[in-house]
C-alpha cells in the first residue's frame, strides 16, 4: 500500500477537472506515482490494459510523467509514452490507441506549477464525479498494492499522425493564400503548429515565441489575459498578417486576433464553427456553456440546429457531447469540442476552421466575424470575497424587481429585459466570485458591471 495523506492536502491538489499544484510543495514524483497507481486501478476495473502518457515542455514534466508511468506499471497496466505533446495530441493518442491517457501540464499556469489531465479511452473525461473523487479517497487511505505482473512500456511518435488527422477534418486545399501570425507563448504550439500548418502551401506562418521553454520568458502562456496578446497584436499589424493565433501553454486553446490586431471573442468563434458544422449536418446539436454569448444559441436555432446549455468546465461539456451526440461545443474560454475528435477539445482544429472560413472568402477577419458578434460583453471579472454566498444573495436582492428569470445551473444567471444578462459563479478553488455580463451595448454592460461590483466588493 502507498503512503497515506491528509484529505486537506489531497483536496488542495486534485481539482474538479484535473490534478494541479506547485512542484516540490504539492506535486512531486512520489505523489504523482501514487496518482498513477490509483488511476491504473480505476482503469483496470473498467477493462483497460494500457495507458498512454504525454507531457509538455515544463522542466518538471518528464520526471513527473516517468513517475506516473511507474505507478501505472506497478498496477499491472502497460504504458505507451508519446513524449512531448499538446493536450489535444494526447486526446488524439487516446482515441487512436483506444486507451486511457494522462497529460502532464499545468496549461496556462506559471512555471512553478504542474499537473495531470486524465481521460478514459477515446478521450472520455475523468472529472470530480467520474473518477477523481475515487482517486482522492485512495490517496488519503493509501493505494492498495497489486500482486500481479508489472506492466511493460514502449514509446511511439504520433505527432505526424495527429497533424494529418486534423487536416483531413477541414478542407483547406482551395483556400486563398494567407499569412498567419502565431504566438506559441513558448508552449506546445511551438511543437504542433509547424507540423500542422507548416506543410500547407497556401499558408505562410509568421512565428513568435516558438522555442519550447517552460519558464515562459516572454509572457505567461495564458491568452485569456489581454496583456499576453500584446506581442501578437503588434506582430499582426507589423507583418500585415491576415489573422493572428495565440495558443496557451498546452496548446489545447486557441485565441484569434483579427487583421487590425483586435481580439475576436471566443463566443464568435464558437458561432462560426457551429455554422460550419451545421452546414455539414443540418439539425445537429451544438453545446455552449452558460456564459457563452446568447448569439451562439440564437444562431444555432436560426440554422435549424439544437443548442444545449451546460455548466462551465470541460468535463461537463464532454459529458453532454456524449449524451446528446452533439457535433460541436464551445466555451467562452476558447475550448472547442468536436464529435469528429472523440468529443474532446482541440484549439488547433478550431484554428483550421477559422483559416478555412477566412480562406474561402475574399474579406478580412474583422468583416467575417462581425456577423457573429451581436452583443457587447464584459469578459470574466474576478473579485476576492470573504463570503461568496452572502455577496451573491445581496446582488440577487438588488436585482429582484428587474429580473426576468434567475437560474442556478452554475452559480446564478440573471436574465434582464432587452436580452441583457449576468452570471455570478464562485470559484471551486479560490475565494473568488466570477462575473460575466452581456447586453446590447457596451454602455449598458459597463453600467451593469459598475452596479454589480459595487455590491460584490462592498
Amino acid at each position: 500500500m502507498t503512503a497515506t495523506r491528509s484529505a486537506e492536502f489531497v483536496n488542495a491538489v486534485i481539482k474538479a477537472y484535473d490534478v494541479r499544484g506547485v512542484v516540490g510543495e504539492q506535486i512531486d514524483a512520489r505523489f504523482v506515482g501514487d496518482v498513477g497507481a490509483s488511476f491504473a486501478r480505476l482503469m483496470r476495473a473498467e477493462g483497460a490494459s494500457r495507458v498512454v502518457i504525454g507531457h509538455d515542455m515544463r522542466d518538471s514534466s518528464p520526471e513527473l510523467a516517468a513517475a506516473f508511468a511507474a505507478g501505472v506499471r506497478d498496477q499491472g497496466l502497460d504504458v505507451t509514452h508519446i513524449g512531448l505533446a499538446s493536450t489535444d495530441q494526447l486526446y488524439f493518442a487516446s482515441g487512436k490507441l483506444g486507451c486511457p491517457g494522462a497529460m502532464f501540464t499545468a496549461s496556462h499556469n506559471p512555471a512553478r506549477y504542474n499537473g495531470i489531465k486524465l481521460c478514459r479511452a477515446n478521450a472520455l473525461p475523468v472529472g470530480q464525479d467520474t473518477g477523481l473523487n475515487t482517486i482522492k479517497d485512495e490517496l488519503v487511505s493509501g493505494v492498495p498494492a497489486y500482486d500481479g505482473a508489472r506492466g511493460a512500456a514502449d514509446e511511439v511518435d504520433l505527432l505526424a499522425d495527429y497533424a494529418r488527422f486534423l487536416r483531413e477534418l477541414v478542407e483547406l486545399d482551395d483556400i486563398r493564400p494567407l499569412t498567419i501570425a502565431v504566438d506559441a507563448g513558448n508552449g506546445m504550439g511551438g511543437h504542433t503548429v509547424p507540423e500542422v500548418l507548416g506543410v500547407l502551401s497556401q499558408v505562410e506562418v509568421v512565428p513568435l515565441y516558438f522555442e519550447l521553454d517552460g519558464t515562459f520568458p516572454n509572457h505567461e502562456a495564458n491568452p485569456l489575459d489581454p496583456a499576453n496578446l500584446v506581442d501578437l497584436q503588434k506582430l499582426v499589424r507589423e507583418s500585415g498578417a491576415d489573422v493572428g493565433l495565440a495558443f496557451d501553454g498546452d496548446a489545447d486553446r486557441c485565441f484569434v486576433v483579427d487583421e487590425r490586431g483586435e481580439p475576436v471573442s471566443p463566443s464568435a468563434i464558437t458561432a462560426l464553427v457551429a455554422e460550419r458544422e451545421l452546414a455539414k449536418e443540418p439539425g445537429a446539436v451544438v453545446i455552449h456553456n452558460l456564459i457563452t454569448s446568447r448569439a451562439v444559441p440564437e444562431l444555432v436555432e436560426e440554422l435549424g440546429g439544437t443548442p444545449v446549455r451546460t455548466r462551465v468546465g470541460h468535463s461537463f461539456i464532454k459529458q453532454e457531447m456524449a449524451a446528446t451526440g452533439a457535433v460541436f461545443g464551445g466555451e467562452h474560454s476558447a475550448h472547442y469540442y468536436f464529435r469528429d475528435f472523440w468529443g474532446a477539445d482541440s484549439g488547433m482544429l478550431a484554428a483550421l476552421h477559422v483559416l478555412a472560413a477566412l480562406g474561402e472568402k475574399d474579406r478580412p477577419v474583422s468583416e467575417l466575424m462581425s456577423a457573429y458578434q451581436k452583443y457587447a460583453a464584459s469578459g470574466e471579472i474576478n473579485s476576492t470575497v470573504a463570503d461568496a454566498a452572502q455577496r451573491t444573495a445581496a446582488v440577487l436582492e438588488a436585482f429582484e424587481s428587474r429580473a426576468v428569470s434567475v437560474d442556478r445551473l452554475d452559480g446564478v444567471t440573471v436574465q434582464l429585459p432587452d436580452n441583457a444578462w449576468f452570471n455570478l459563479r464562485a470559484s471551486n478553488t479560490e475565494p473568488l466570485l466570477r462575473l460575466n455580463v452581456e447586453a446590447r451595448s457596451q454602455e449598458e454592460v459597463d453600467a451593469l458591471v459598475t452596479e454589480i461590483l459595487s455590491i460584490v466588493r462592498a
